[in-house]
């Protein structure tokens, strides 16, 4: 087995490239030109160009690089003279923009946001400076691996020893570096999911289910895992954390045009209780090192809570396959206890100003089942989260990060005017044609050009289009958290393990790439497109899938980068403008003018009374899922007397200055309510299987109140994870 990061986050810091190990440290051929071509962004330097030229030579590009026709007396007193001009043009041209945009913006950004490092070279010590690197440069992993990266879009990494939070890169030329605004209804999200990553699912990872044919999802497959120590137990899934995704795998994202990677948790990376058989804390290290090289890469995260106690969507991704225990049954309300404590302790640790630029959005509950739950419910619930989020980060622009919510399968229509006068939610929203019923869907591989993809491509922009454009208006910021290739339900465990459907013999073509002709990538590629044009601000689902047991991609339709590398996935999501007006698909389009209260402006925060009127009380007014003539107010709830399970700051190698501010994984020092617990005495049926559990017919204990919770003033105990 790999080892594990060190004390919770064992930061990759790469070693200098032989190109850029010298006595600079600015970055080689940097361009930010967003129409530059590879070639066209190619800056001659002294990395890249030797001082004297043979009398023939080929440049960068191919091109001829020729001598002066004129005499070599000439030629001996001029060159050198041109070189000097030349190299102290260049020198300007790279140094002084890198300089004011990179290095002297992020000292002073930290300065003015309680920084993490200072400015005074004094404080620098014996450390080195900053190493980075543009496209074709060397990148040395923890490990002493090494790759190249590639990135023909004008984006760099870096890497600072002596500021590890440091949040000057930009991962393309179009999108701005960390330390820079993002700005909704300007830039556009392109990003891609990491998921199976943290939150196992077997169509993801079908190899680690296939040793445990009885395992289902995560729950059981921790179960069977336990039991079997003599191939590593538990430890299973911790290798599978170390190496599913590598730094190459972030630096590809960034390489491919993208953006933002979607990064989906499990709440056992804080805790589990006694009765979940989940790898407990363990993932959390391994989380804090991909939102590193997430900022060394210049990418942002949309950190998304993909769990809760009690599952709130009954899928095997929510951590255990079944019934729904989230607000709804004899547990629902204490399961959101639990729920509203884990995403309490998420927003404390990404609002430090240190994870600030890294995570822009905070995903709180992944796909909860509003059907099931209730439109009421569920509002309730967000108005409860969105408070407690803001009563930590404080309102408006720049304090903490948007709240992302997902639509609930209930069509982006629904949520109009939802929460007006909130503080920067984000509507997120999962369009799949896989899921839709369809079983036997039309062909998608019916020619090339316009012709490429039979009736997909102007289906993704009839269906998704209008709804998308009408909800920036209707809603606010609304993107796309999830969608795929999948235009049906072929890939093997998609559908769940012993689903027969999804490696049926009509899928046998879908569950081999090889097989892929021109005609069928080029309608793949053309679905992509469109849907992306479509969808405006989308991730992707996923970046990757793990081989099955024969060592073949069993889900490709899937993999974002199996596309890029065998060719239906755009090398270049820029491609996608325009896509759906070529298909004479139009719809109205968003003008990109939020209303100010949207995204943090005059009234965030200012609810409308008539909603807080409905909604204000929590827990909500009514559960599903109760007998009929239950007395809600007897429903099980917890007390808040436990010590907060606070999640730990990364720990670097080698130790930044000791003026390096790292944070304690803890916000808000005024925030010192503790956290849910049993209470001692009473009997709770299980938290994940209560729908049929009887009734309370009295309270536990006697003077309990249902929701009620502890607040004292004193800072509160910490029991730090470990």
């Amino acid at each position: 087995m790999s080892s594990r990061p060190d004390s919770l986050a064992e930061v990759s810091l790469a070693t200098p490239d032989t190109l850029l190990n010298s006595n600079t440290n600015h970055p080689p051929g940097i361009s930010t030109s967003e129409t530059a071509t590879p070639c066209e962004s190619f800056i001659y330097t002294s990395y890249n160009s030797s001082p004297l030229l043979p009398s023939q030579h080929s440049g960068p590009c191919g091109e001829e690089i020729k001598s002066s026709p004129h005499s070599k007396k000439g030629a001996a007193y001029v060159r050198p003279v041109l070189l000097f001009l030349s190299a102290v043009l260049v020198a300007v041209a790279v140094v002084v923009p890198v300089y004011f945009v990179v290095i002297k913006h992020q000292h002073h950004e930290s300065d003015i946001t309680k920084g993490t490092s200072s400015s005074n070279p004094s404080s620098v010590g014996s450390h080195a400076g900053p190493t980075y690197g543009a496209n074709g440069s060397t990148v040395t992993t923890s490990d002493g691996s090494t790759f190249t990266y590639i990135n023909p879009f004008g984006g760099y990494w870096i890497d600072d020893p002596n500021d590890p939070f440091n949040d000057g890169a930009r991962p393309n030329s179009w999108t701005p570096p960390l330390n820079e605004s993002w700005v909704w209804g300007t830039n556009k999200v392109y990003g891609v999911n990491i998921g199976g990553l943290f939150v196992l699912e077997p169509f993801i990872s079908p190899a680690l289910f296939e040793r445990y044919p009885e395992a289902i999802d995560e729950w059981s497959l921790s179960t069977l895992m336990a039991a079997d120590t003599s191939n590593g137990g538990l430890s299973q899934i911790e290798d599978h954390y170390n190496t599913f995704i590598t730094e190459q795998d972030i630096a590809e994202i960034a390489g491919a045009g993208l953006n933002w990677i979607r990064v989906p948790i499990p709440f056992w990376a804080i805790e589990k209780w006694d009765f979940e058989p989940f790898l407990e804390q363990v993932c959390w290290p391994y989380i804090l090192r991909v939102l590193q090289w997430a900022r060394k890469y210049g990418l942002r995260v949309n950190l998304d809570l993909h769990t809760i106690p009690g599952s709130q969507n009954g899928f095997n991704h929510s951590g255990k396959f079944g019934k729904i225990n989230f607000l709804n049954g004899v547990m629902g309300v204490a399961n959101a206890q639990r729920a509203l404590g884990y995403i309490r302790i998420i927003a404390e640790f990404i609002s430090q100003p240190e994870w600030r630029n890294v995570v822009p959005v905070f995903g709180i509950m992944n796909e909860a089942r509003v059907a099931v739950i209730g439109m009421d419910q569920m509002t309730s619930f967000y108005m409860q989260a969105h408070d407690m989020i803001r009563n930590i980060t404080g309102y408006g622009e720049g304090n903490g990060p948007y709240i992302a919510i997902h639509d609930g399968f209930q069509g982006l229509s629904t949520w109009a005017g939802f929460l007006e006068g909130s503080d920067r939610i984000i509507l997120d929203t999962h369009p799949y044609f896989a899921f839709s019923g369809n079983s036997d869907p039309a062909p998608i591989a019916t020619g090339t050009g316009v012709d490429a993809g039979g009736i997909w491509p102007a289906l993704a922009c009839s269906r998704w289009g209008t709804e998308m454009n009408a909800s920036q208006t209707g809603f606010g910021v609304t993107f796309a958290g999830e969608f795929s290739n999948g235009f049906n339900d072929c890939g093997l465990y998609l559908n769940g393990v012993g689903n027969a459907q999804d490696v049926a013999p009509s899928c046998s073509l879908y569950l081999d790439s090889s097989q892929w002709n021109d005609t069928m990538k080029a309608g793949l590629q053309q679905l992509a497109l469109a849907s992306m044009d479509a969808l405006q601000d989308w991730f992707f689902w996923t970046w990757k899938i793990g081989p099955s047991s024969n060592n073949t991609i069993a889900a490709p339709l899937w993999s974002y980068q199996l596309g890029l590398q065998q060719g239906w996935m755009p090398i270049d999501p820029r491609m996608a403008t325009g896509t759906c007006a070529a298909l004479d698909v139009t719809a109205q389009q968003f003008d990109g003018v939020y209303q100010p209260y949207q995204t943090g402006g005059p009234g965030a925060g200012t609810i409308n009374p008539v909603l807080v009127s409905s909604y204000g009380q929590y827990p909500p007014k009514s559960i599903s899922g109760l007998t009929a003539g239950a007395t809600q107010s007897f429903l099980p709830t917890y007390t808040s007397t436990s010590a907060i399970p606070t999640l730990p700051p990364p720990t670097f190698t080698p130790s930044p200055p000791s003026s390096v501010i790292i944070g304690n994984g803890w916000f808000d020092s005024s925030d010192t309510s503790l956290a849910a617990t049993e209470v001692a005495g009473c009997t709770y049926p299980d938290a994940w299987d209560a729908i049929s559990a009887a009734m309370p017919t009295a309270l536990c204990p006697p003077t309990a109140s249902a929701g009620a919770s502890v607040v004292v003033t004193s800072v509160p105990a910490l029991a730090t994870s470990s």
